[in-house]
């Protein structure tokens, strides 16, 4: 790196030849999306990459070169949403190790925390008994807990993986849905049977959910059991009263460990009952075993849509509590 003028740096970097085409992408098109979004001049002469401007820009470009570089090396193929996130990640430092952690692979799909905090998140899954996360829609809460249990099944961790949520009505009746109960609240698992088909082949799936290797099922099912040598998923746990929670976490029996998920802005129980989700992370703070961790908007990695509708919710309820209600 040199100096041009007080306020200007230049830095040279170069990719090895047979990084190249990870770096650039085919027909260029990662180092295009580069250019669009960094705020300094990148000049390329054949493998060659000299950046130019702020230190600031300059030192975040060249993180992104360097992080699609290491994350060649070590066998993966970026796009450009990898440069995109690498870019984000660069204002608090390397990002490299959170999208080099791939969970799971699947049909040629990698699946891998894309924020430090869906890192964070992860990591707090593989250390912990019993992890919450807890944070908008679209933060892939839901999503990293299925990998890391699919995962965990696949290892041998586990023997078996069990799904579940509160069959809480959000403006449908389940009494006017046809068919017996599981019929009826077969709608709400919709969400992680839609998961676990993009991990497990469609046949082992079916085998699975035969022989009880996998199960999901309403959270009033899990009363009274011990659920040993399981990977125990309790999806939209903003639903739960505190009873129901209490009941779910003390079914955690030996070599199980569980994911508990849920948004405290998509609370639909009726007025004045209070979450178990919201309960559980005040009287659980501090339990050795219980880790929680947040996500917010900058996690969300959904179409960018998806951010600006969470923020305007969040102005509007702010608002509403401004005026009184």
């Amino acid at each position: 790196m040199t100096n041009i003028t007080d306020s200007q740096i230049e830095a040279r970097l170069v990719i090895p030849p047979g990084r190249m085409l990870d770096v650039f992408g085919e027909r260029d098109v990662v180092l295009r999306r580069i250019e669009e979004i960094v705020d300094c001049e990148v000049i390329v002469r054949g493998n060659e990459i000299t950046l130019k401007g702020g230190e600031d820009a300059v030192n975040r470009a060249e993180s992104v070169f360097n992080g699609l570089v290491e994350l060649s090396e070590e066998g993966h193929h970026p796009t450009t949403e990898t440069a995109e996130r690498l870019y984000k990640m660069s204002a608090g430092g390397d990002g490299r190790e959170v999208l080099g952690d791939v969970i799971l692979t699947h049909r040629g799909r990698r699946v891998a925390p894309k924020t430090r905090n869906q890192k964070g998140y992860t990591d707090a899954i593989r250390k912990s008994q019993v992890t919450f996360g807890i944070g908008p829609a679209g933060t892939g809460k839901t999503y990293l807990a299925v990998a890391l249990a699919v995962d965990a099944l696949n290892r041998g961790d586990v023997t078996r993986l069990i799904l579940t949520r509160p069959a809480v009505e959000a403006g449908e009746s389940l009494g006017f849905l046809p068919g017996d109960m599981m019929a009826k609240v077969d709608p709400y698992f919709r969400p992680l049977y839609d998961a676990l088909y993009e991990m497990v082949d469609p046949a082992k799936f079916q085998a699975h959910l035969e022989r009880g290797i996998i199960e999901i099922a309403p959270l009033a099912f899990m009363r009274g059991r011990t659920l040993n040598d399981a990977f125990i998923i309790l999806d939209e746990a903003q639903n739960t009263t505190p009873q129901q929670m209490k009941m779910f976490l003390t079914r955690l029996g030996f070599g199980s460990r569980m994911v508990v998920t849920g948004d405290l802005t998509q609370v639909d129980l009726p007025r004045g009952n209070m979450s178990g989700l919201h309960d559980a992370r005040r009287a659980l703070a501090g339990v050795e075993g219980v880790s929680f961790v947040g996500m917010g908007r900058d996690d969300i990695v959904r179409s960018d849509l998806v951010m600006r509708i969470v923020d305007a919710y969040e102005e509007a309820e702010d608002q509403s509590e401004k005026r009184g209600g």
